[in-house]
């Protein structure tokens, strides 16, 4: 079980830093709209929808990392003074009651969603946008699944935790 959740670690780990560069693309994009706009006045709607898109698709793909690496915000109301045993009962519960059936129910919604965007090949509103939306929604179901295998990997260590805190007594 513990091997699995390894291997769904190193999943998250591999998109999450991959997509951790999108920021830079993200910023580096930004600056250079900037810079065309208020320099030599020139206007990109394809590189003002690129910002948006690095940005999007920076949350959507590093989300499973940040949950990994306990970067994501958490009420830490009892967690912080909690027991090993307790905090592992927080996640799996966490996880089961909460995370779960909320990313089972963007899966659910997003699938007709961005299956709609590829019927039509969905393009960007604007005319000289980018022709790509139909790819951007398709990252919206992946985001929930890969929120799904690192909650399970989650609730695997949290198992085993249990499991070793009541093998302990």
């Amino acid at each position: 079980m513990l091997r699995l959740a390894r291997h769904i670690d190193r999943l998250s780990t591999t998109i999450g830093r991959a997509a951790a560069w999108l920021v830079l693309a993200a910023v580096l994009l930004q600056f250079a709209v900037v810079v065309l706009r208020y320099v030599f006045g020139v206007g990109s709607i394809r590189l003002q929808e690129s910002v948006i898109y690095a940005h999007a698709l920076a949350f959507l793909l590093a989300a499973a990392w940040a949950l990994k690496t306990d970067a994501h915000v958490r009420v830490d109301v009892f967690y912080g003074r909690a027991s090993g045993r307790t905090r592992a009962l927080i996640d799996l519960l966490g996880t089961i009651f909460l995370l779960v059936p909320t990313m089972i129910l963007i899966l659910w919604t997003s699938i007709p969603y961005a299956a709609r965007a590829w019927a039509i090949m969905e393009g960007s509103q604007e005319t000289a946008g980018l022709p790509l939306v139909f790819l951007l929604k398709s990252v919206i179901p992946l985001f929930a699944v890969l929120m799904i295998l690192q909650g399970a990997a989650q609730a695997m260590r949290a198992v085993a935790a249990l499991g070793a805190a009541r093998g302990g007594r």
